[in-house]
């Protein structure tokens, strides 16, 4: 058994043994005086899309119908339902899987999946792995990517929610999906610089800013308690209510943070209720899933699409209403109280505060928010 590289590729044959010893690390952040300040881990810039290592275009391996399909597993073992437990598969000698000891080390790990030509990438982890993974990967597959399958192994999993996918899906079932289980197509949100670095851009599902950045360091507090998945996305429900009930304005929930936001090509200034300073915005949230833990329907009877809830800084008594719209309903006069639904194919976002993307805080600047390519994600 021998490691290829950096990455650490490993043939499965009669079972594989991966030890987890290797720290998960990041993209360059900034201070670690800073990072344990927030709670939430700080990307000091958008990753840079990585440049393939090997040459994926045309491999020459075809799969006849019947075949067992070559899978590519990327490991984390840094992710909430993996740490302290090896990784073990003993089913084929088709299967190989990557363990890559930080992010920089991705792009290798993807580019040589591609060159022995995988049918299935499946992705062990949370939510930040995936958007890790679809990010790197970006400029490896382009339009050609492999299936994908999601383990949930992470301390959120908003997108196995979305697929279906139960809790403790193993490898050896998302093998056996891939010929008798369901096709989900989603498309990620993709998200980019305006006006430098047009090489940089992030790809995820969930996007949240303001009262959402707020909401997310509670969820931070809620692992800690043991709460994961929607039991945290309950407990920051709680939080975020009990804050807009009796908190001032200049709470961080009901304050949120100073943005311009612009719809479509043309980039329209998305209108403003007047309720509160008309600068802020208490609460962005944007995401292509379409279902969402803990039953939340912030998108109303909007399903398909890159999809936005917007709250300008609404008043005490419309915390009523923000309930009903999470829970689906679509009261009447929604506008005038300073709520937004809506989709389109993309928007600006100019933010002089941090926004979180799939549980990971990025800068403040200027961005453009879009689509990213089509994936077919195995589901049960």
């Amino acid at each position: 058994m021998h490691s290829h590289g950096a990455t650490n590729v490993l043939l499965c044959y009669d079972y594989v043994r991966v030890i987890c010893k290797q720290e998960w690390n990041y993209w360059p952040l900034i201070p670690i005086e800073a990072r344990m300040a927030s709670r939430i881990f700080q990307f000091a810039k958008l990753p840079q899309m990585a440049t393939p290592v090997l040459d994926p275009v045309e491999v020459g391996i075809e799969r006849e119908p019947g075949d067992t399909p070559r899978v590519g597993v990327i490991y984390n073992p840094r992710s909430h339902g993996n740490k302290g437990a090896d990784f073990d598969c003993g089913m084929s000698p088709q299967v190989f899987i990557a363990k890559p000891g930080d992010r920089s080390q991705l792009p290798e790990a993807l580019a040589e999946f591609a060159s022995q030509g995988i049918d299935l990438l499946v992705i062990n982890g949370g939510d930040g792995t995936v958007r890790d993974v679809l990010t790197s990967g970006a400029s490896i597959f382009g339009d050609n990517w492999p299936a994908l399958a999601v383990l949930p192994k992470g301390k959120t999993n908003a997108l196995t929610v979305d697929l279906g996918v139960p809790k403790g899906w193993s490898l050896q079932e998302a093998i056996d999906a891939f010929e008798a289980g369901s096709r989900v197509r989603r498309r990620p949100i993709e998200i980019t610089p305006i006006g430098s670095r047009p090489e940089a851009r992030v790809l995820g599902f969930i996007l949240g800013a303001g009262a959402f950045t707020t909401a997310t360091t509670a969820g931070q507090s809620a692992h800690k308690l043991g709460a994961f998945n929607s039991m945290a996305v309950a407990a920051a429900i709680v939080m975020g209510v009990a804050q807009w009930f009796f908190a001032s304005r200049e709470n961080a929930w009901r304050r949120g943070s100073k943005m311009t936001i612009g719809l479509g090509v043309k980039d329209v200034p998305m209108e403003h209720s007047g309720v509160g300073d008309p600068e802020w915005r208490q609460l962005l949230f944007a995401s292509t899933l379409q279902e969402l833990p803990a039953g939340m329907k912030p998108f109303g009877k909007i399903l398909e699409g890159l999809k936005l809830a917007v709250t300008d800084q609404i008043s005490r008594r419309s915390a009523l209403t923000l309930i009903k719209m999470m829970r689906g309903e679509t009261p009447d006069g929604i506008r005038e109280k300073g709520f937004h639904q809506l989709s389109t194919n993309q928007f600006s976002l100019r933010i002089d505060d941090s926004f979180i993307l799939d549980g990971e805080a990025f800068p403040p600047g200027e961005y453009r928010i879009g689509q990213g390519p089509e994936l077919e994600f195995v589901a049960p």
